[in-house]
């Protein structure tokens, strides 16, 4: 059987206009760092071409060697800015520091990364310099699904960050994360779907808003 982790983690369920709280487990993703505007930094086109080629690698690696196969899964990325105004109201992306990041099967090993890394080339995989393997812990945290532009999710966060959050007598905790369940290359900017969540701490997880 094909393993799909869209369908078995929690996680990946949200609602749009219900703000989820839920406690995540420790996930397995392979990171890139990098700052400044996604829509024209080199540096995020290379870590998101180096992320599919190394996802894919891996996917067919664990296929063929441990006979395990799986669905690859989503881009994500973790976001964060000195002034988090830059989110939720200016939106000046320029000022933004970025993680892209994807999750892998708790059975992908950091020696199948380094076999695979060690086997692209810098055309295929450009930032494969700067790939690691990483466990991510966000803990608790409040998430919603946005529909639409990703240009428009400023009413949507300030709901979470100004209303939501606090309104559970929560404070934020850690950087803003959100995984992209659509191909931006293959649809309409009106129809993307991106799951928004974001770590809190000062309550237990569960219920939604």
């Amino acid at each position: 059987m094909k393993t799909d982790l869209k369908k078995e983690l929690d996680s990946y369920r949200a609602a749009a206009g219900v703000f989820r709280f839920l406690d995540i487990p420790p996930l397995h993703y392979l990171m890139i760092d990098g700052s400044g505007d996604p829509n024209t930094s080199p540096a995020y086109r290379d870590a998101v071409a180096t992320l599919f080629a190394t996802a894919y690698r891996l996917k067919f690696l664990s296929k063929r060697e441990l006979e395990r196969d799986y669905v690859v899964m989503p881009l994500e990325a973790l976001w964060s800015s000195a002034d988090m105004a830059s989110f939720t109201s200016a939106r000046d992306k320029t000022r933004w520091d970025w993680t892209a990041l994807m999750l892998v099967p708790e059975w992908i090993m950091p020696e199948h990364v380094t076999r695979v890394r060690d086997d692209l080339d810098d055309g295929a995989a450009p930032a494969r310099g700067i790939l690691r393997l990483q466990t991510l812990d966000e803990g608790t945290c409040v998430q919603t699904l946005h529909v639409g532009s990703y240009d428009d999710e400023g009413p949507v966060l300030r709901r979470m960050h100004e209303e939501v959050i606090p309104g559970r007598g929560m404070t934020m905790t850690g950087r803003h994360h959100e995984i992209y369940l659509n191909d931006p290359r293959r649809t309409e900017p009106a129809k993307l779907k991106t799951i928004l969540r974001q770590p809190v701490t000062g309550a237990s997880a569960g219920g939604a808003d």
